[in-house]
């Protein structure tokens, strides 16, 4: 290794010091019993449990902050964080943007993480929608069919389409995940210059399909039209990258 390369053995063992502070940080919250909302205790009472200096604490806990897994109201104090997917939406964007300027390995990976997420929990989904939840979904590609005609893109359309798909199944972290991938695409379709290229047209006609597909209660007619729409998403990537 070259001299402007290495990393000194000393900052190896800083950062493994702070990541063990924050795995004690949350296996304390565990032990506690301690719920989304709930305040931690202070920092003078952690610095004591933990028995780690004030400063050397603050690093880890705002990086704790940082991952979502702790919230500091400044003059409140620090509480357990809600769900947050933040950091996550965060750190998949810049990996998926970097990725495209190598062939968009990363972004093309993330694709086929939300495909096999979604043809694979479809006929799930169709085994417990009901008639107002697949009037919901009619209602999403009706908003999408308008926009179309008018020439008008229909971003949050298509994200509720989805959304109101999968809600049959009542899984929050399945919606949330599906969430992220959204926002990481709809962040790299605009890296790759928006929407001027999208058929809005064949685009509403595509979830049209999916749409009949799942009222027909054709399970493997839907599952291969979803995986039609991710196709197209993948090939746009590909297009874009090589």
């Amino acid at each position: 290794m070259t001299a402007g390369k290495m990393v000194p053995q000393a900052r190896f063992s800083a950062q493994a010091r702070l990541r063990a502070l924050q795995a004690d940080i949350m296996e304390l919250i565990l032990e506690r019993e301690l719920e989304a909302g709930d305040p931690l205790p202070t920092e003078n009472e952690l610095a004591a449990a933990l028995g780690v200096g004030r400063n050397t604490l603050r690093e880890s806990l705002k990086v704790l902050q940082a991952l979502g897994v702790i919230e500091i109201r400044h003059g409140f104090g620090m509480f357990v964080a809600p769900s947050n997917f933040d950091a996550l939406t965060d750190g998949l964007t810049f990996r998926a943007r970097l990725s495209l300027r190598h062939h968009g390995q990363e972004a093309l990976q993330l694709v086929d993480v939300r495909q096999a997420l979604e043809t694979g929990l479809i006929g799930a989904a169709m085994d417990q929608i009901t008639p107002e939840q697949l009037v919901a979904v009619d209602d999403s590609v009706r908003q999408m069919e308008a926009l179309a005609g008018a020439a008008e893109h229909f971003v949050e359309a298509d994200a509720e389409f989805h959304r109101r798909l999968f809600e049959p199944l009542n899984n929050e972290l399945l919606i949330s995940l599906m969430g992220v991938f959204w926002k990481v695409y709809r962040r790299i379709h605009i890296e790759l210059g928006g929407t001027d290229a999208v058929d809005l047209a064949e685009a509403a006609a595509l979830h049209r399909g999916i749409y009949e597909a799942v009222a027909a209660a054709d399970k493997v007619l839907a599952a291969e039209r979803l995986s039609s729409h991710f196709d197209g998403i993948r090939s746009r990537i590909t297009q874009a990258t090589n």
